[in-house]
């Protein structure tokens, strides 16, 4: 099969890593998802949405999506320590629009169902939500929680259960209780094809990462270029 443009990049800037490096990248793509997505409302503590991302990193989802509706999304780096660079970051920020709906609508198009993690009179627990179907978990900022327009707009919802006085988790904790569990059963698919990315996908990745990894990863892509051309 002919390499592909991409495929041939990716084999050259293979030699200016080292194999560890080459092993843990391909030991990542394996076990990154866009099964499960996370969706991020307003969040505007730094601390909090650092916190999200890297959770995301390290239970393999690739895709954050964040609304910027009423307040700008900003990152604490001692707290992320560069996770957020693995991840595909999508934001929604455009003025005089609803976000939170223009990204709904976009999560949709690509077959997820969207759950807002919020206490509702038709809610469920994290255990009893179903992982056979694409899906888009929502979180709010800390005290506000979620817009109305987003629980207005979710498919369902989800809640995880709470045994002592306080009447909610502190929304990084709750994402990553949410991540543990729907990826835990996720993973325990007998057919991993339906939650890993596919080679198209791996590849876009794989690439993005090596030039992330690569201090001169631009002057070595546009050498290669120039080489290919001649």
């Amino acid at each position: 099969m002919e390499m592909t443009l991409k495929e041939e990049l990716i084999d050259y800037l293979r030699d200016f890593v080292t194999e560890e490096r080459w092993d843990t990248l391909n030991g990542v793509l394996s076990e990154r998802t866009r099964h499960i997505t996370v969706v991020l409302e307003d969040i505007y503590q730094s601390h909090n949405a650092s916190a999200v991302l890297r959770s995301c990193d390290c239970f393999g989802i690739q895709d954050v999506y964040i609304i910027e509706n009423d307040h700008d999304f900003s990152l604490s780096k001692g707290v992320t320590i560069g996770s957020d660079r693995w991840l595909s970051l999508h934001k929604y920020r455009a003025e005089g629009r609803d976000n939170t709906l223009n990204c709904f609508e976009d999560l949709r198009n690509q077959g997820y169902r969207i759950i807002a993690t919020t206490p509702h009179e038709e809610d469920v627990t994290i255990d009893q939500l179903p992982v056979d179907s694409k899906t888009a978990l929502v979180f709010g900022a800390e005290l506000p929680g979620l817009s109305e327009r987003a629980k207005q707009n979710a498919d369902g919802f989800v809640k995880i259960p709470i045994y002592g006085f306080s009447e909610s988790y502190n929304v990084s904790v709750s994402a990553a209780l949410c991540l543990y569990e729907l990826t835990k059963r996720m993973r325990q698919n007998e057919d991993p094809d339906y939650w890993q990315l596919n080679e198209k996908e791996k590849t876009d990745l794989r690439l993005d990462w090596l030039e992330k990894s690569i201090r001169a990863s631009e002057q070595l892509k546009q050498k290669f270029l120039k080489e290919r051309e001649s």
